[in-house]
């Protein structure tokens, strides 16, 4: 077997021999003559994959990277399946890019290819999010559609996500199908790269205004929104495409006191005012709080480059700022959209099987639905196909701040997340509240729970090998206890097999196959381990949960909430 130096020469020695551009062969001549050959290996030691999402990956030349010739092969094989899968059909795509280096770039490569193919595209002129581009795949009734993106990644990445005529990321068979089709392009010159301009037409205002219209019949209690109008929002587009966005969104809502972070407005691929572009992390949004308790805000909201994750900032009964996880906003919005829900009869809510489980709870104590799927807004989206005109909609979330009210968007989307958490602040405010007030609240009705995450980050070629060899050591040697806690359920969805380890009993998981593992413990921890999709990590979820009495018992059960957590993951890592 070839060694990972072998399999990188030899691949890069064939674009090498390829018909590519100069410029791109000084660069592999490059990374051949240097006598430190990892990053030759990173660039070349395998093909940059076409996942079940699209593309994901650092900028440069090579097999591995995004460049304009992975990109070109990715396009190439998603047009060949479409022109197989619609032979008798005109078809059209949309295409959306966000603020990174490059977006706008790799997005008329894709167009261009497409239009070599005889395939109309639908191009936004200018920067947006990535759930208008889902959005605009349904109004305009395209067959397929492409972002290009890599979400909250770090500045050197880029990617390609790639959507079906529904408007939700490939799911099965579409996606095998598409990778197969991609796979195939063994060869630069199979790629159609002679672009035909009159195929490819600019998406107008309309389709914004569409969305805007669809977001705001869905916001409950405008009533109360117009009473507070003048509510003390702060807002960060941490240089992303949300800022061409979410501002007009709250202003057609009629929200008028939203102030923007000026230092982080201009949309900019460096992301010069942050060290990374995720919401998640309390760096990204330092700033945003900042500006937040100087003006004695009451929400603050930050958003990710392609603005389909956002991130809130709020009070304590201290008055001071703190950020709440993906889990407790979510739980949150889903404990006030219940709450406030006209009829629940034949309506359901989804999450993924990492997010809290007190959404669960609250689901079962209010009378309403709740479906589990694995990570990825694509596998809710497969859900509401499967239930369209069935049952009825309502929301669904994930631990990773990504948030989705109402069908008419098939995949997370932060615009109408900002839009839905401020009218939740401006409707707990005329309520004489704050949405801390509210979160206590939601504890002492439906339970405590709390999570943590435990990133372990392996990059390149060997940390991919590290990844595996730790799911693989969780997979064959369960653990019997976790920091004290007895362990008794084990379910490895990469097997789809749940197994009760206190009786020994074997059951089938429902669910796609997928590379994820959970432990449950008998004091009703649940503990989540998975690679990540779309970054060099591993991740393990921990969820704890306790009975809270009353909002005076906070602080105390919250401590001991921490503690569990912390042992627990200090059992893992």
């Amino acid at each position: 077997m070839p060694s990972l130096l072998e399999t990188a020469t030899a691949k890069a020695q064939h674009w090498l021999n390829s018909n590519i551009e100069e410029t791109t062969k000084e660069q592999v001549r490059k990374l051949l003559a240097n006598q430190d050959t990892k990053e030759l290996i990173d660039s070349f030691y395998k093909d940059l994959e076409f996942g079940t999402g699209g593309l994901r990956g650092i900028m440069g030349v090579g097999a591995n990277c995004i460049n304009q010739y992975t990109i070109g092969a990715a396009t190439q094989g998603l047009a060949n399946y479409l022109i197989k899968s619609f032979p008798s059909k005109k078809i059209s795509v949309a295409i959306a890019y966000d603020s990174r280096n490059n977006s706008k770039y790799f997005a008329q490569i894709t167009a261009d290819v497409f239009s070599a193919n005889g395939i109309t595209v639908h191009l936004f002129s200018n920067l947006r999010p990535t759930p208008l581009l889902s959005f605009a795949i349904r109004h305009l009734k395209c067959d397929s559609g492409i972002v290009i993106t890599a979400s909250h990644n770090p500045k050197e990445y880029n990617g390609y996500k790639a959507y079906w005529n529904d408007g939700a990321q490939l799911v099965p068979p579409h996606d095998g199908n598409v990778i197969n089709e991609v796979e195939a392009i063994t060869n630069f010159d199979q790629i159609k790269f002679n672009a035909d301009p009159s195929r490819i037409k600019a998406i107008g205002s309309e389709v914004e205004d569409a969305y805007y219209k669809e977001v705001i019949q869905r916001i409950p209690k405008k009533d109360s929104i117009l009473r507070q109008k003048n509510i003390s929002l702060v807002y960060t587009s941490l240089h992303g495409a949300g800022i061409t966005m979410v501002p007009e969104c709250l202003k057609r809502l009629g929200f008028e006191n939203v102030n923007i972070v000026q230092e982080q407005k201009e949309p900019d691929g460096n992301f010069p005012t942050i060290q990374s572009p995720n919401p998640e992390e309390q760096s990204a949004m330092a700033i945003a709080l900042r500006n937040a308790k100087e003006l004695n805000a009451e929400l603050v909201m930050a958003t990710d480059p392609d603005t389909d994750r956002v991130g809130l900032g709020i009070k304590n009964i201290n008055g001071e700022f703190f950020l709440l996880n993906g889990n407790q906003a979510f739980s949150l919005m889903m404990w006030f959209i219940l709450k406030n829900l006209p009829d629940k009869k034949g309506s359901y809510i989804a999450k993924t099987i990492v997010t809290s489980e007190l959404v669960d709870d609250m689901a079962r104590n209010l009378g309403i639905e709740c479906y589990n799927t694995l990570t990825g807004f694509k596998y809710i989206a497969e859900l509401m196909g499967e239930l369209d005109g069935k049952k009825k909609f309502i929301a669904a979330g994930e631990e990773s701040y990504g948030y989705m009210i109402g069908d008419f968007v098939r995949d997370k989307d932060a615009v109408s997340a900002c839009a839905f958490f401020a009218a939740m602040a401006a409707v707990a405010k005329d309520e004489e509240q704050t949405l801390y007030d509210w979160l206590l609240q939601m504890y002492v009705e439906h339970g405590f729970y709390k999570e943590g995450l435990v990133n372990l980050v392996r990059k390149g070629a060997d940390g991919e090998q590290q990844i595996k060899a730790l799911m693989e050591k969780f997979r064959n040697d369960t653990p019997q206890t976790l920091a004290g806690e007895k362990v008794i359920r084990a379910l490895d969805y990469k097997t789809s097999l749940e197994k009760d380890l206190v009786d020994g009993k074997v059951k089938p998981i429902h669910l796609s196959k997928s590379d994820v593992l959970q432990f449950y413990t008998q004091q009703g921890s649940k503990i989540s381990v998975r690679p990540s999709g779309t970054e060099p990590k591993i991740k393990f979820y921990v969820s704890v949960n306790h009975k809270l009495a009353s909002k005076s018992d906070f602080e105390k059960v919250n401590s001991e909430l921490d503690k569990r957590i912390l042992a627990i993951s200090q059992a893992l890592v």
